[in-house]
Formats: structure tokens, C-alpha cells, sequence
């Protein structure tokens, strides 16, 4: 399984990146697929989630109304598209996946995913 992101950058504060996770080696359409960030000397934190008929999201209270989250099943791509973004949202932005179901308690916890792809950074000037 590989998970390969792109699309960081850097970017003024209240300009917009779209993050795109490419996933290749699975049966993506059975995978939920989540958005985790890492900024220097922090732990990893949960952004964002789509199950895997895009029946359920999540996010963050940090970036709702801010993030969105998107995946087409039939280029095995998930996106994260970020607008207004502020120089706190610099970080290492990672892809994840897990297959099958997720209790709602592991769907924001890196535990709960088994695969990462390898980060993109995100740098949002002030």
C-alpha cells in the first residue's frame, strides 16, 4: 500500500491549498481515508475524515468552515482543499487510511489508521 500526498506549499495567511493523497495497492472504495497534521515538537493531531462511500465526515473544530474534505473513488484520490488558512495551520500534513469500520472514539487517533504516506508541508506566512 502507498499513500503519496502533494500539493504543500507555502502560502500567505487567508490563501488556500488543495492537499491531493494519492492511494495505490488497496481496494480504496473499502478504506476510510483521514487528514493528520504534525507541526514541530507537537504530537500528531486529527484534521479530517471521510468514510468510505463519503457517507460520514469529520473534522477538527480548528478547521470546520475552513477544510474541506473530498475523495474520488475512481482516481483512488482523497483531497483536502484549505481556505482561509492562518499561520497556526503550519504543519506536516499526512494521508492515512484504514479499512473497514471505526469506532468513533478511533477515527481522530493515528492508532486507529494502518497506513501513512509521507507528509507534505504546509507553511502559512503571516
Amino acid at each position: 500500500v502507498q499513500l503519496a500526498e502533494s500539493g504543500g506549499g507555502l502560502v500567505q495567511a487567508g490563501g488556500s491549498l488543495r492537499l491531493s493523497c494519492a492511494a495505490s495497492g488497496l481496494s480504496f472504495t473499502t478504506y476510510s481515508m483521514a487528514w493528520f497534521r504534525q507541526a514541530p515538537g507537537k504530537e500528531r493531531e486529527f484534521v479530517s475524515r471521510i468514510s468510505a462511500r463519503s457517507g460520514t465526515i469529520n473534522y477538527a473544530d480548528s478547521v470546520k468552515g475552513r477544510f474541506t474534505i473530498s475523495r474520488d473513488n475512481a482516481k483512488n484520490t482523497v483531497y483536502l482543499q484549505m481556505n482561509s488558512l492562518k499561520p497556526d495551520d503550519t504543519s506536516v500534513y499526512y494521508c492515512a487510511s484504514r479499512r473497514g469500520p471505526q469506532s468513533e472514539r478511533t477515527q481522530s487517533l493515528p492508532s486507529g489508521y494502518e497506513y501513512w504516506g509521507q507528509g507534505t508541508q504546509v507553511t502559512v506566512s503571516s
